[in-house]
């Protein structure tokens, strides 16, 4: 993948062709700035796109398509399906192609931008100095103007539940089971852990979730997360909350999984054939060379930079997973695009207001802005409006009325502070309110916009009109 270049000279030379590296880098080249980007891997994409966002949501996808014809879901719609069988090889030969045409493109805009690739590991040996060590074990130095950290993150491992890749599992190799487990013990009830165990739960797994907290979704709003634990449960997904994992033990095929409860510190064991680790994520940012430079982390590993994603030496910036934030692929996307228009116009910026998140399980959930947790906290007054999915006509028409749309907005200016989505496609949904609070729009906005009908976005329109017990009742 390679590309080998006489001019080792850059004006900017991004480490890390995750999206936040490889979009940055394009955005670079775009606006003049010669660019390189180094990658450790064997293609471009980072975690998201080889083994994160992009074949989750391909297992995702067929996963609902199997339990929908499995479980009689069809029938309803007048489709009768029998014999339905699952051929996994062909869920994951699906998945891979799909990573692989996208890694692939990614190559194709590499050239066409004309960015220079170097296959290897990046590390920082000057200010304006990068040292590539490719697979073969050769180095080659490298000039660059400006630096950009975009190293991404890595899965968290427990002291006591350390991977094998086989029985105890991160979100990597749980991608990739050769067969479905009979029971998966997922730690942790993050996004990460509640997407991939939906999966396997489909695909016929018994699931239970370990979550040390009182509630799954991590800071996800309370009811909705709420609604969520209650609709898993109901598909089949069993959650132990409140619960600490103090060991896994693995015996052959078997996986001894010991806890104890937060509450009354009762001990107890699950067996399982494999355990998914999903705790957390953790900045990749060791044997960079930060050291040498000064350059510092926090408690957690991740560049200190400044409000322009500049660290102490000014010539090098982090974005991404590499510095504070949510790790989101879209976060970093617009960090990395940021820091390509400081260097090439002096002006970039990044609205961590409107920065969406979403829970790809089903039905999805989707957030942007304030919880009313948050704003209760900050003390902050506002105003909130709901409405069901129940009575939406689209809805009814896909064969799911399960959720609901929450709107809040400020109790003096109307401006809106945060909206939050259960239900189907939400992570479409959630778009037309990061735009409107983008432009700083107000509830009465949202609520006077035209809808198209029928349309499950009604349901965020009624949701708006109800901050002012406007919504029709149905």
């Amino acid at each position: 993948m390679s590309e080998s270049s006489e001019n080792t000279s850059f004006d900017l030379v991004v480490i890390g062709a995750g999206p936040g590296g490889y979009t940055g880098a394009i955005r670079a080249a775009q606006l003049g700035l010669k660019t390189a980007i180094i990658e450790k891997s064997a293609t471009l994409g980072g975690t998201c796109l080889n083994v994160g966002c992009i074949p989750s949501k391909a297992l995702l996808e067929s996963s609902e398509h199997f339990a929908k014809a499995k479980h009689g879901d069809l029938g309803v719609h007048g489709v009768k399906v029998s014999k339905v069988e699952l051929d996994l090889p062909t869920m994951m030969s699906r998945k891979d192609k799909i990573v692989k045409e996208l890694t692939g493109g990614l190559q194709f805009l590499m050239k066409k931008n004309k960015i220079t690739v170097f296959n290897g590991v990046g590390t920082i040996s000057g200010a304006s100095e990068v040292t590539v060590a490719s697979p073969a074990g050769d180095a080659q130095k490298i000039q660059a103007k400006n630096i950009m950290i975009a190293t991404g993150s890595a899965p968290i491992e427990l002291p006591y539940a350390k991977y094998d890749g086989k029985r105890v599992v991160s979100s990597t190799e749980v991608l990739a089971l050769p067969e479905v487990p009979k029971h998966l013990v997922v730690i942790g009830g993050g996004v990460i852990g509640l997407e991939l165990g939906s999966v396997w739960m489909r695909l016929g797994a018994k699931v239970t979730v370990v979550e040390y907290a009182g509630n799954i979704a991590g800071t996800t709003d309370g009811q909705m997360a709420k609604a969520l634990q209650k609709s898993l449960t109901k598909q089949g997904m069993e959650f132990v909350l409140n619960t600490a994992v103090t060991d896994v033990k693995v015996k052959g095929k078997t996986c001894t999984v010991t806890f104890e409860s937060r509450e009354d510190k009762k001990q107890g064991t699950l067996e399982s054939d494999v355990v998914l680790v999903s705790v957390g994520r953790k900045a990749y940012t060791d044997a960079l060379g930060l050291e040498i430079l000064g350059i510092e982390r926090d408690d957690r590993g991740r560049v200190v930079v400044d409000q322009h994603f500049r660290t102490k030496v000014p010539n090098i910036f982090a974005i991404g997973d590499a510095i504070t934030g949510p790790m989101l692929a879209h976060k970093a996307e617009e960090e990395g695009v940021a820091v390509a228009e400081i260097l090439a116009t002096g002006h970039g910026h990044v609205n961590y207001d409107t920065v969406p998140s979403v829970i790809y399980t089903w039905p999805e959930v989707a957030s942007v802005g304030f919880t009313e947790e948050q704003l209760k906290e900050k003390g902050i007054e506002y105003k909130a409006g709901s409405f069901p999915f129940t009575p939406n006509g689209r809805a009814k028409a896909l064969g799911f009325t399960e959720g609901s749309a929450k709107v809040l907005a400020d109790a003096s200016t109307d401006r809106i502070l945060g909206v939050h989505i259960i239900g189907p496609w939400a992570s479409d949904l959630i778009m037309e309110a990061v735009v409107a609070m983008e432009f700083a729009g107000s509830s009465e906005d949202l609520a006077r916009s035209f809808h198209a009908h029928p349309t499950l976005s009604e349901v965020v329109r009624e949701a708006a009109l109800a901050v002012d017990k406007r919504a029709r009742q149905m």
